[in-house]
């Protein structure tokens, strides 16, 4: 009786259903990425998110939890206590706020630590190889990830009276920043022949869009670590900014072309959907309306940055606009609509709330977390990457003929479309068969492609 007096069922099983949905979003995240890309391009892309949950996962269990939530830790990372899982088998709690065991939570936070670097590396998307991929993600999630997410979730962080319910800062502000580091060093993708790109599988995207909103409900849900009115309560803001952030980039595309787009529907639903997480488990329903709406602007806004003379960067697959200024955005609404009826409805959480709640003070921490997770994360990658391409084996931009061939073929040795790439194209009438080119490059790149061109 001893051992599970701390702990509730209910809620064990309630993490445990939210960790599974959280893991369905990597290979969505992988889906979404998928579709933008070129066709040559499509399996790679699929492949190393999954492959990121596998080495994130590893590197979890050796020593990155216990940097992250390690007992005995500092106020900028956590201690080695804890690696290997020691002490995690425990199946009482160490801490008293939560009523899940040490081994509960350990695995639910392993998956918010293996879909980060999912996102980060779509930036890098159609020219970035694979080995190095693998690599950077594990050095990346030590000294940035574990880093960040022990100032902002552990007990001893220094950034604790930050509110950031689901990872604005350690998840989304750190992956679109690095996703920025990525691009820049990567440089841009070559021209060939001045051809258009464009995305070669919309219906892969909704799926991918399909998957993570559907694994947001764990992502947020789950944070409350109880089946809670307070897990409720994220889910529903959750639901709600997802619908309307899908709604807004719709409507400001269609400004433009005259088209309800898909891509754009997709690439709102999820800015809605990074918006809110800070707040998830803060701000009131009417409120999450507002982050829908601002989160689907601004990111959709900032698509153009890439083009802007002074920068001109190649994110890919605009990772930085959705996830870094989507995650910033989200903090710092976090900071004015928190509410402390809404943490509360938890039975165990106490907050002073946000602006909405007379407390201003919340908006300067908000906006203190996410400037520095921004230029630690930043900083940090670019010195990683910058140290790999003086590797050469572990230099991480691909060839032009490996770019041209696709990284499918040249760096996996498969390929997404084996099908099309055989196909053979036959008259009806005359018996004359085309054998299609293996590798034809098809449609439009996806530099800003989250949004539609002007």
């Amino acid at each position: 009786m001893s051992e599970t007096q701390n702990t509730r069922p209910a809620d064990v099983g309630f993490v445990l259903n939210s960790t599974a949905l959280v893991w369905l979003m990597i290979p969505g995240v992988g889906y979404f990425y998928s579709g933008m890309a070129r066709r040559k391009n499509a399996l790679s892309l699929i492949m190393l998110c999954v492959l990121s949950a596998a080495v994130v996962s590893i590197q979890w269990f050796i020593f990155g939890y216990s940097l992250t939530f390690g007992q005995d830790g500092n106020a900028f990372i956590g201690s080695l206590k804890n690696s290997f899982f020691m002490g995690v088998e425990n199946i009482k709690s160490t801490n008293e706020k939560r009523k899940i065991p040490d081994m509960t939570f350990a695995i639910f936070q392993s998956m918010f630590a293996a879909i980060t670097p999912a996102l980060a590396i779509g930036s890098g998307a159609e020219r970035g190889r694979i080995l190095p991929a693998i690599i950077f993600i594990f050095v990346w999630t030590t000294l940035v990830y574990d880093p960040i997410a022990h100032w902002v979730w552990s007990p001893d962080g220094w950034a604790t009276n930050s509110l950031d319910f689901a990872g604005g800062t350690p998840v989304h502000i750190s992956s679109g920043a690095a996703a920025l580091a990525y691009c820049m060093l990567l440089k841009k993708r070559n021209k060939e022949d001045q051809e258009e790109f464009r995305q070669h599988n919309v219906t892969y995207t909704v799926l991918g869009t399909v998957l993570m909103w559907f694994g947001w409900f764990g992502f947020n849900g789950g944070s409350a670590l109880s089946a809670s009115p307070r897990a409720v309560n994220a889910v529903i803001v959750t639901n709600l900014s997802a619908s309307v952030g899908g709604l807004t980039w719709m409507i400001v595309d269609y400004r433009l072309e005259k088209k309800f787009s898909a891509i754009g529907f997709c690439s709102g639903a999820i800015s809605g959907l990074v918006c809110i997480t800070p707040g998830a488990g803060y701000v009131s329903a009417p409120s999450a309306v507002l982050f829908g709406v601002l989160g689907g602007l601004m990111c959709n806004l900032a698509t153009k940055l890439k083009n802007v003379s002074f920068l001109n960067y190649d994110d890919a697959l605009d990772v930085f606009a959705v996830h870094g200024v989507g995650g910033f955005t989200g903090n710092l609404l976090t900071g004015i609509f928190a509410q402390q009826s809404i943490a509360s409805l938890d039975g165990r959480t106490s907050i002073r709330g946000g602006w909405l709640d007379r407390y201003w003070m919340q908006i300067v921490y908000q906006i203190e977390d996410s400037v520095a997770g921004f230029f630690y994360s930043f900083c940090i990658t670019y010195l990683i990457l910058f140290t790999m391409k003086k590797i050469p084996v572990l230099s991480i931009r691909a060839s032009s003929e490996i770019e041209r061939k696709g990284i499918d073929m040249t760096e996996i040795g498969e390929s997404a479309y084996d099908y099309i790439d055989e196909l053979v194209k036959k008259n009806n009438k005359t018996g004359v068969t085309v054998n299609m080119p293996a590798h034809e490059p098809r449609g439009v790149e996806m530099g800003g492609n989250l949004g539609n061109e002007t």
